[in-house]
């Protein structure tokens, strides 16, 4: 059993070159380095064994060489990936963090990190969840959707929202929400499987599969006959042109992403853009990075919802980190079946 102060061999998936386009698992590679079990003496830093790595699908942005990537940092040709994941904390050089603290935040794809930027990292000090939903209801992606639902958009009891890859990992999370509050809630889905999900285990009211929809204008009519007032946006293209035809007086559109987008040559024109102005809707995009200071305000109604099985989360969750870099790739073609997790270790 390695100890603190050991050196000991330390998997890691490596960026091979820049990325254009969508990632391959060619892209990336699996290599082993080596790595000592303690923190540089008068270091801040904090060394960690990575437990949960999460797929996200912006990680193929800090893949590219030439993106505007104001305030993030881009991955580094023959260096590790990262992300967000679940740790274990071996040994500290900072005051906030100590030996056996279980954290989350942006870590490594590697067995061992020293993570010397620990602004990003939070103390998980509620462990009757599991561990792994720290990488996604009760960490980044659940902050995305409690910031989109409860700062930004604010659906009200009775009202029709609309959700865009509901099935995804925050998707899932506002469509609970909003049924929580007593909202009429329609999800977008593409695979009958997923389908099923949002409609048999998330409750959401409908769902469709949007690559059997020829008409989404129509579509859209079907199931909101009387106007959508709240659309969580994480499509774009299309379905956005779409459901501005189909937005009400006064609604709101709250935007975190728009995945059909990703990897156009030429992103696809939005004809429907004067709805704004003929129904007064108010769109707005946000990240979860401007709502970390509400962080405790999120825990306390989301880990009763948890606890309560009020809310369920669905995750997809592949073992090893040799299975990494197939996952991030799967993410762009739909074949994660909810939260794509990577288990590195249990403990």
């Amino acid at each position: 059993m390695a100890r603190l102060g050991d050196e000991v061999s330390n998997k890691q998936v490596l960026l091979r070159d820049y990325v254009m386009g969508y990632p391959k698992e060619s892209d990336m590679y699996l290599t082993t380095a080596t790595v000592n079990l303690e923190v540089p003496q008068g270091s801040k830093a904090v060394l960690v064994k990575n437990l949960y790595l999460t797929c996200d699908p912006v990680m193929q942005f800090f893949m590219r060489q030439e993106t505007d990537l104001t305030g993030y940092n881009r991955y580094t040709p023959r260096s590790p990936i990262f992300g967000y994941g679940v740790a274990k904390v071996l040994d500290s050089g900072h005051p906030e963090f100590k030996t056996g603290d279980l954290v989350w935040g942006t870590t490594g794809w590697e067995e061992y990190s020293l993570i010397t930027e620990t602004e990003s990292l939070i103390k998980i000090n509620h462990t009757d969840v599991p561990l792994s939903y720290y990488t996604g209801i009760l960490g980044m992606p659940g902050m995305t959707a409690y910031a989109g639902f409860y700062e930004v958009a604010a659906p009200k009891k009775g009202e029709y929202v609309f959700i865009s890859a509901a099935s995804g990992a925050v998707g899932q999370i506002i469509g609970q929400f909003a049924k929580l509050t007593g909202c009429y809630v329609v999800g977008s889905a593409g695979s009958k499987e997923k389908v099923d999900l949002l409609k048999n285990k998330l409750g959401f009211d409908e769902a469709f599969n949007y690559k059997e929809e020829d008409d989404l204008n129509a579509t859209l009519k079907r199931y909101f006959p009387e106007g959508i007032d709240v659309y969580f946006e994480h499509v774009g293209g299309k379905m956005l042109d779409a459901v501005l035809l189909n937005m009400r007086h006064h609604g709101r559109i709250a935007g975190c992403g728009m995945i059909s987008q990703y990897n156009i040559d030429e992103p696809e024109g939005i004809k429907n853009l004067m709805h704004i102005v003929f129904k007064w809707i108010r769109m707005v995009g946000y990240t979860h990075r401007n709502y970390y200071h509400l962080y405790p305000k999120f825990l306390d109604i989301v880990l009763p919802y948890i606890r309560e099985k009020k809310i369920v989360y669905v995750e997809d969750i592949v073992e090893g980190l040799e299975s990494g870099p197939a996952a991030l790739v799967g993410l762009f073609s739909g074949r994660n079946f909810g939260r794509q997790v990577v288990a590195v270790a249990r403990e």
